[in-house]
């Protein structure tokens, strides 16, 4: 799934509830703890891990791409 963006980045915690992941911000420190997430080959820091356009994101084995919103 491609997942488009605005500005620079996005914290792994706002891409959880982009995608439908999670339905607030609280859940995202216990979906991030619970869940197999991989961006760029790495498993995130936390829930406020930067992701960028250009990355890659594996959540449970579920693929997701990310762009910038201005690229067509």
């Amino acid at each position: 799934m491609t997942v488009k963006i605005t500005g620079e980045f996005i914290k792994l915690g706002q891409f959880l509830k982009k995608i439908n992941r999670i339905s607030s911000g609280g859940d995202a420190k216990w979906f991030v703890e619970s869940s197999n997430i991989i961006i760029n080959g790495e498993k995130p820091g936390g829930r406020s891990s930067k992701i960028f356009p250009g990355s890659t994101v594996w959540i449970n084995d579920e693929l997701y791409k990310v762009i910038s919103e201005n690229v067509e």
